[in-house]
């Protein structure tokens, strides 16, 4: 198969997930990956760095969709409307195919500590990268990093809501609501507090 075949990344996606399934991780090699797509090792390693980043490869492009949707808010835009734009943003990527990975992906995810690291290391990577983004925009540090941590809890929240929800409903509607619902509760905690001693 020519290194050049249409759709070799999502074709070796789609095979790793499959003999992750049949075979477990560990035991799924980077040859029977690049066979099971119809290709080559070296057409394997042009798209990937390695197997875990294909579990993982999407958080990259997701971490540019959100610093560059924060760096194209107009410059007045409040912590939360670059909060919104960056979640807004990503709806491009969550697709009825990324659902359907994604369920799968978690699957294998779970049952592996190492992949769970490797989740937690990229998390922090796309986190950083919001920071960086709103403190470019003049936003202290502190904020800056509390900004990035609700929009990423914002984003897991909407996911694991949108995932639950019908093929058709689009991402956007649930990372705003998610988005709103997290400062509500953390309104809450400037309050007196109602929890028993």
């Amino acid at each position: 198969m020519s290194r050049w075949a249409p759709n070799a990344r999502e074709r070796l996606e789609n095979a790793a997930l499959d003999l992750f399934a049949e075979n477990g991780y560990e035991e799924t090699t980077v040859a029977q990956i690049a066979d099971r797509a119809g290709m080559n090792r070296a057409t394997f390693f042009r798209h990937f760095a390695d197997k875990r980043e294909v579990l993982f490869g999407g958080e990259d492009a997701l971490a540019g969709l959100f610093a560059d949707a924060i760096r194209a808010a107009p410059p007045g835009a409040t912590l939360t409307e670059c909060l919104r734009a960056a979640l807004a943003a990503a709806g491009v990527a969550m697709t009825p195919q990324l659902r359907a990975a994604a369920a799968r992906r978690r699957l294998v995810v779970a049952a592996n500590s190492e992949l769970q690291e490797r989740g937690l290391l990229k998390h922090a990577r796309v986190t950083q990268s919001i920071t960086a983004a709103l403190r470019e925009r003049g936003t202290d540090e502190l904020t800056a990093r509390m900004g990035a941590e609700m929009g990423m809890l914002a984003f897991s929240v909407a996911f694991d809501r949108w995932m639950k929800a019908n093929d058709d409903e689009p991402f956007p509607p649930f990372a705003d609501t998610a988005l709103s619902d997290l400062q509500a509760r953390a309104a809450e905690l400037v309050l007196p507090s109602r929890i028993s001693a």
